[in-house]
Formats: C-alpha cells, sequence, structure tokens
C-alpha cells in the first residue's frame, strides 16, 4: 500500500511538470527523489542554508519537493504579499496532510471563508485588549513559577521556556481551575505530538515518533472530550477561557454549535501555536542579552524603573505598564528578526497562477521563505547583527513578518508578545544568569535555538535586583 502511494505521487509529480498551461513553465528547481523529494536535505541541515543555495542557483522563484508535497518557493516582499494579501483567494492555507492529522483538520489555520471567519473572531475576541489586560496577572504568576523551578540550577533554557509557555497556554484556554492531574496528562500527550509533528511520516509502522504522536493526538482528544463534558454536566462553560468561548460559539444568532471535534482541534492548534515558536524567541532573547552586556544594562534600566513604580515589586504588572516600555520592545523585534524562527509558511494554489512568467500549478503547495526577507541588506542594513535601535523606524512594509501577514497572520502575536514583556521584566528586575558553554550554533527541533538549547544557570540578586557587593550594571552584566 505504501509503495502505491509512493508510486502514485511520483507520478503525478511527474505528470505537473510536464503540463505546461499556457505556454508557461514551472519555475527552475529540482523535485528531488521521488516521494522523498528533497525532504531529507531541508531537515538534514540549517533550513537557511538549503533556502539560500537554491536561491543563489536558481532565484527567487524556484520549485521544490518537501513532506510529500510539490512546491514553489518565493522571495521576495512582492512574493509573500501577492500570496498572502493581494491575491491571497488564489493560495488557500494548508499543510502537508501529515501535518494536518497531527494538529486536527478542523483548526483554523487550515481553513478560508465562513468557517475560517467564525473561527478567527472567536480567537480574536479571546484575545483582544480587555482579554489580555486580564490576563497580565495569570501570565506573571506563570513567569514566577517558571523561574522558581529554574533559581539556583543549571537548566536547557528552551525547555524552561517550553515548559512556561505551555502552563500560559493551558491556564489561558482552560481558565485557572484547571486539575494538575489533567493538565499534566495534557502535557505528557501534547509533547509526543509535538515530538512526532515534524518527524518523517511513516504510516503503519508502531514504533515511529509519527505514529506515537497520532496515537497521543487520539488521547488528547479523549481529554479534551472528557474535560468538556464535565463542564457541562456542571452546566457551567467557563467565562474567560477559550474553551468556554468555542463551547459557547454559535454560527449566527442562535445557530448550529461547533461540534466537540472541532472545539478540540482549534484548542489544539492554538496550543500549538503559542508553544514553541514563543519559547524559541524567547531563548534567543536571553542569548542576544547575555552577549550584549551594555544592551542588557539598558533594558535592566528600564524595567527597574516600572519595578521601582511599583513599589519595589511589592505591587503587580499592569498592561498599560507593558506598553510603556520601547527598549524592550526593540529587543523583542529584533529577535523576532535575527533569529527568524518561522522559516517559510505554506499555502496552496487553489487554481493554475502566473507569477513573473512562471506556473505555479494548481494543488501545488507555495512557499513564502520569511528568513530571507528578514536578511536581506537590502532591506535591514548590517543584517546578520543584533541591533534593536534599527526599529526606532517602522521597516518597510511587507519585509517583517514574524507573525505572517493577511487575513491568516497568527492571531496571538499579542499574547506571545506580553509574555515575552513579562518574563524580561520579571528576569532582569530579579535575576541574572549565567550561559554555559557560550557558542554562536543553532540548533532545529525544528525552529532554531542556539546550541543545546542554551544550557543557563539562573541566580537570584537581591533587593532591587542587586546581589550583595555588586551594582545593578554588574548584575545585568553578568
Amino acid at each position: 500500500m505504501l509503495k502505491a502511494s509512493m508510486r502514485r505521487r511520483a507520478a503525478a509529480g511527474r505528470r505537473s511538470e510536464r503540463a505546461p498551461v499556457q505556454g508557461l513553465k514551472l519555475p527552475p528547481g529540482s523535485l528531488g527523489l521521488p516521494y522523498l523529494g528533497e525532504t531529507l536535505q531541508l531537515y538534514s541541515q540549517n533550513p537557511k542554508i538549503f533556502f539560500a543555495d537554491r536561491l543563489k542557483r536558481y532565484g527567487e522563484v524556484f520549485k521544490t519537493h518537501v513532506l510529500g508535497c510539490p512546491c514553489v518557493v518565493v522571495a521576495s516582499p512582492e512574493a509573500a504579499r501577492m500570496v498572502l494579501v493581494s491575491r491571497a483567494h488564489l493560495f488557500k492555507p494548508t499543510y502537508p496532510p501529515s501535518k494536518e492529522r497531527m494538529i486536527g483538520p478542523q483548526a483554523l489555520f487550515f481553513h478560508t471563508g465562513e468557517y475560517h471567519l467564525r473561527m478567527r473572531r472567536a480567537v480574536q475576541g479571546w484575545l483582544g485588549p480587555g482579554a489580555l489586560r486580564a490576563m497580565v496577572p495569570h501570565v506573571e504568576a506563570a513567569v514566577a513559577s517558571t523561574l522558581r523551578r529554574w533559581e539556583g540550577r543549571e537548566a536547557t533554557t528552551f525547555d524552561t521556556m517550553k515548559r512556561l509557555t505551555f502552563d500560559v497556554g493551558v491556564v489561558s484556554i482552560f481558565g485557572r481551575l484547571m486539575p494538575e492531574h489533567v493538565k499534566e496528562e495534557l502535557r505528557t500527550n501534547y509533547f509526543i505530538v509535538e515530538k512526532g509533528y515534524n518527524s518523517f511520516p511513516i504510516p503503519g509502522l508502531p514504533w515511529t515518533c509519527y505514529s506515537q504522536a497520532i496515537k497521543a493526538r487520539q488521547r488528547l482528544g479523549a481529554i479534551l472530550r472528557g474535560i468538556m463534558s464535565v463542564r457541562r454536566s456542571m452546566n457551567h462553560l467557563g467565562d474567560d477561557d477559550l474553551l468556554g468561548t468555542l463551547m459557547r460559539c454559535r454560527d449566527g444568532d442562535g445557530g448550529e454549535a461547533l461540534s466537540d471535534d472541532q472545539i478540540a482541534d482549534n484548542i489544539l492548534g492554538v496550543l500549538f501555536a503559542a508553544q514553541d515558536t514563543t519559547a524559541s524567541v524567547l531563548t534567543w532573547i536571553l542569548k542576544f542579552l547575555h552577549d550584549n552586556p551594555k544592551l542588557l544594562e539598558a533594558v535592566k534600566e528600564e524595567q527597574m524603573a516600572v519595578y521601582e513604580e511599583n513599589d519595589g515589586g511589592r505591587l503587580p504588572l499592569t498592561w498599560t505598564q507593558t506598553k510603556r516600555m520601547p527598549m524592550t520592545q526593540q529587543v523583542i523585534l529584533e529577535s523576532l528578526r535575527l533569529a527568524s524562527i518561522i522559516t517559510f509558511t505554506f499555502r496552496e494554489a487553489v487554481e493554475d497562477v502566473e507569477y513573473q512568467g512562471f506556473l505555479i500549478p494548481k494543488g501545488w503547495k507555495v512557499m513564502p521563505l520569511f528568513s530571507n526577507l528578514h536578511h536581506s541588506p537590502e532591506f535591514f542594513k548590517d543584517p546578520h547583527k543584533f541591533d534593536p535601535s534599527r526599529f526606532t523606524v517602522a521597516p518597510r512594509p511587507g519585509t517583517f513578518l514574524p507573525f505572517g501577514s493577511g487575513v491568516h497572520a497568527c492571531p496571538g502575536n499579542d499574547l506571545a508578545k506580553l509574555e515575552m514583556l513579562v518574563l524580561l521584566h520579571r528576569l532582569v528586575t530579579a535575576y541574572r544568569w549565567e550561559v554555559m558553554e557560550p557558542s554562536d550554533e543553532v540548533t532545529y527541533s525544528p525552529f532554531p535555538v542556539p546550541k543545546g538549547g542554551l544550557r543557563a544557570r539562573l541566580l537570584r540578586a537581591t533587593a532591587g535586583g542587586v546581589e550583595d557587593g555588586g551594582s545593578p550594571a554588574m548584575a545585568a552584566a553578568a
């Protein structure tokens, strides 16, 4: 059965490659091996090297074949805008089938049209300014708990940040009253799914990461249906969390409710979107600040002003205060640019499309490259230098897309930024950190993180963020 599927896919790829429409040809490039395509080349090295090599060889439009799908890669602001905004109706959001199955086919970012608008309105309502304002103390509590567990010991920063982003995701999706044993069941199975998400999909082999992830996904569905059943039996759906929002969601006034599968797929989709990407950026922020002591001192000075405003940290951080942190905001934006956690996104052509004289065939995936934009000297001077001051002036439109663009841009970007601001406030005013074996090497898991996830030791600072015998600058630069 697997061999037959491979033959069908290979034949489809060959038919597509020799089927010019109205004289148009496919872009240059290679479809690689049958079925495998160039997937192994992409995932066995730095993706930036993979794309840079092909951009140099073929130009800003080229074809490839990854994760079982023929693709056209585009790498310019104009192309990204065309796919994501100006001609977005020609490119539906899509992921390889293995990834859709892992998250759930009813997740909002796999859809267009009325269903997508309905789900996006629900999620954006849950993540509106009022909801985020109410989330600040919960995010601050999760940050404080995470840093207390890390304090005084060496740990992998990326794993620590993943725990933080998972905890924030759980409290925002399920509220504050999630039983601890249910939370741990969710955590255990979620991380099995996450591990298998970017593994090569080989069906029918029970010991593979992919097969184990599919089983864990089924268990997650059962756990979520159980949570919904309990809420219905108590006649209390939840007032301020995403699960309650989706359980109350109706199609129009008094219309049809969402099915349990639709709710579960969207819950897991949001949890997935909020997890590794934010944890990766947080890890890079700690590395960039560690490597730039003067910048760290400037961020600390900004945050200490807020700390003193809050009676030496005795009062809670507020939403208004997070909006008055310009230096910290610039550090976050520059970290998003330089790290470029999301290298590309997937869309699918819903009909044959012509672009720059090339054919993008109906059914092919289209991959706008974000990292190529973020690291282009045409748009960012000295693009490989960490320089937050470049965001004193807004970048050229279409050149900075850390959260995507258009109607399918990430709806959770403001929550992600809130987590980053709250973490940095607590971190630089109360702690210092020591990176073990500093390195500029990068690990892909699959998102880029500093080598080994950035092993570091977190140390407590004394009152006012200063260690005994030291000064604020010494504590910040340590």
